[in-house]
C-alpha cells in the first residue's frame, strides 16, 4: 500500500523512533508499504517516521548503473546502528519529506552499520560513497532529524524563507479551489 509521506515542517518528523521488538507480519507489512511508497515517489530510501510510524525501520534501494532499482538489492534495516565512520564526502542530497530541494551535505565517506533484517537476523554492512550517504541520511530520520539541519546558518535561513513562501502559495491555491 502506498502511504502518504509526511513533509517538513510536520512535527512527527521530529520524533525519535523506537526499537522494533517483534519481527512479525505487522513488521513485514510495514516494510512492504515502505517499499511501495518509496518506489511510487521515486525515492532511494525511506524511514518509517516519514510515513508516521515511529519505529527504527528504514529501507534503501540504490539504482544500478542503468539507473534501475532492482528489488533484489533492496536493504531492509531494523534497529540499525552505525558502528564506524571514516573519511568525508560532499554529496547533493534531497529528501522525500523536503520535496524539490537539494543541497550539498557533508557526510562520512565510508561506514559500517549493524542492523536486523525482516526476520530478525543480525547483519553487518560496510559501505561507502552514495550508499553510505543514503544510510546516514535515513538514520538521521530515525533520530528525528532532517538533512536541512546540516545546512550553514545562512543557507538554512534562505531555505526557511523560500519554504514558507512555497507553503503559502500551496495554501493560497487550495483556498481558491
Amino acid at each position: 500500500m502506498v502511504c502518504e509521506i509526511l513533509t517538513y515542517p510536520n512535527k512527527i518528523l521530529r520524533k525519535k523512533s523506537k526499537d522494533v521488538m517483534k519481527f512479525d507480519n505487522k513488521l513485514h507489512t510495514l516494510l512492504d508499504n515502505l517499499y511501495e511508497t518509496m518506489m511510487f515517489y521515486s525515492g532511494v530510501g525511506l524511514a518509517g517516521i516519514q510515513i508516521g510510524i515511529d519505529l527504527n525501520v528504514l529501507i534503501i534501494n540504490i539504482p544500478n548503473e542503468d539507473n534501475v532499482q532492482e528489488k533484489e538489492t533492496l536493504i531492509e534495516a531494523i534497529n540499525p546502528v552505525i558502528t564506524h565512520k571514516n573519511g568525508e564526502q560532499v554529496f547533493s542530497e534531497g529528501c522525500l519529506s523536503v520535496p524539490d530541494f537539494h543541497e550539498e551535505i557533508v557526510r562520512a565517506q565510508s561506514i559500517i552499520v549493524e542492523y536486523y533484517d525482516r526476520n530478525g537476523k543480525k547483519q553487518t554492512m560496510e559501505c561507502e560513497d552514495f550508499l553510505a550517504v543514503a544510510w546516514q541520511h535515513e538514520m538521521e530520520h530515525l533520530r528525528g532529524h532532517l538533512f536541512i539541519e546540516k545546512l550553514s546558518f545562512l543557507k538554512r535561513k534562505k531555505f526557511e524563507k523560500e519554504w514558507k513562501k512555497r507553503l503559502k502559495l500551496k495554501s493560497d491555491k487550495k483556498s481558491t479551489l
